[in-house]
């Protein structure tokens, strides 16, 4: 495929969820000889990254779907916004000519109709699986995937949320990177050092890993938690709400907010276990990044969690917003060192053998090449 160049549309330049994997996607095709070119709206921290991984990077106004749009005033505005940017978009298209148009995410649908009027083969990649608020944002949100000429979702969990709204759909689980030192398992010794990774977002729910702390210390277990993670711009209420609660008597000096930090590995070494609070997942990378450093993972058994995780055997899953549930489970691993490190080395080997960047590569390179066919 030497020659062939692919256009990728990404929503933004931010360095959490869709935005990383898409670095593993542009390595995966320059790596099989395609010219890789990535458009996002604004410049940002994934910029300097995307060039180092062979990409060359335009930034070209356009509008991004965002929960917000969901209320009529802003939905009209957005959908002026689209209108204005369509013609923006075809002619981007006919002036760079790529062999196809990959679109990183749903939300983006203004891309994918480019894409069909500029006669361009077009992939979307499909990281979302949160179920809308009704069937009719639903279809709604998912209808333009009719007009890609290929689908790929993240997860099997991703694929139920889109439903029949795609022609031509592969599963293609995520490929992360392993860390590049060796990992050690971590002693259950005290105090007790958990980690919360992700975003801090009402839906990654640290709240609820905070008052699983909580009871956890009110039952005499040292329990430390690092919160690592920073806030959406606008979201920054929530954040304060978490530093308010950490500072009220029952957990003063146990929470800490670490921001985030890129490599994960080094605040992955220093805790001995993990909690994924979230109230949905497409997938998880976070907790395949902690299965990768040996460290046993406390999740919710929802969504994507279901596809990284098989309770008992590489992690324990607990119910959504249950802090009583998350402190049980992280207790249990606590008294019981043996299970821990048992669920760490399963969760290792697992993750290995599911989500390798090699694995990742292979499987992308040969989805965008049967659309070129």
């Amino acid at each position: 495929m030497a020659g062939r160049t692919i256009l990728i549309a990404n929503p933004s330049a931010d360095v959490y969820g869709s935005d990383l994997q898409l670095l593993e996607s542009v390595s995966a095709l320059a790596g099989a000889d395609y010219r890789v070119l990535v458009t996002m709206p604004s410049d940002g921290p994934l910029t300097a990254r995307l060039r180092d991984r062979g990409a060359e990077v335009l930034l070209i106004d356009y509008p991004v779907l965002r929960k917000a749009h969901l209320s009529p005033l802003r939905f009209l505005g957005l959908v002026g916004a689209a209108i204005v940017a369509v013609p923006r978009l075809v002619w981007l298209l006919r002036q760079t000519v790529p062999d196809a148009l990959y679109v990183n995410t749903v939300t983006l649908p203004w891309w994918l109709l480019a894409g069909r009027l500029a006669r361009v083969p077009t992939l979307c990649h499909v990281h979302e699986a949160e179920a809308p608020s009704s069937q009719l944002i639903g279809r709604a949100l998912f209808a333009p995937l009719r007009l890609a000429n290929q689908v790929i979702v993240v997860s099997r969990t991703a694929l139920d949320a889109i439903g029949p709204a795609a022609r031509r759909v592969s599963v293609i689980y995520n490929g992360v990177p392993q860390p590049d030192e060796p990992v050690h398992p971590a002693p259950m010794t005290s105090p007790v050092r958990a980690v919360c990774v992700g975003r801090l977002s009402a839906r990654k729910a640290p709240h609820v890993a905070l008052e699983a702390v909580a009871l956890l210390r009110s039952r005499g277990y040292d329990v430390q938690l690092e919160l690592i993670g920073s806030v959406f711009a606008g979201n920054e209420a929530y954040e304060q709400q978490l530093r308010e609660r950490a500072a009220r008597p029952d957990l003063a000096g146990a929470i800490s907010f670490a921001g985030y930090c890129s490599p994960i590995w080094p605040k992955l070494a220093a805790a001995q276990l993990a909690i994924q609070p979230s109230y949905n997942e497409s997938l998880g990378n976070a907790v395949i990044e902690e299965q990768y450093a040996l460290r046993p993972v406390v999740a919710t058994g929802v969504y994507g969690h279901l596809e990284s995780i098989v309770d008992q055997q590489t992690g324990l899953l607990v119910p959504p917003d249950d802090p009583e549930a998350l402190a049980t489970a992280v207790a249990r691993l606590i008294d019981e060192p043996e299970l821990a490190a048992r669920i760490a080395e399963a969760a290792r080997r697992s993750a290995q053998e599911k989500f390798s960047v090699e694995r990742y590569a292979t499987e992308l390179v040969a989805c965008v090449e049967g659309v070129l066919r």
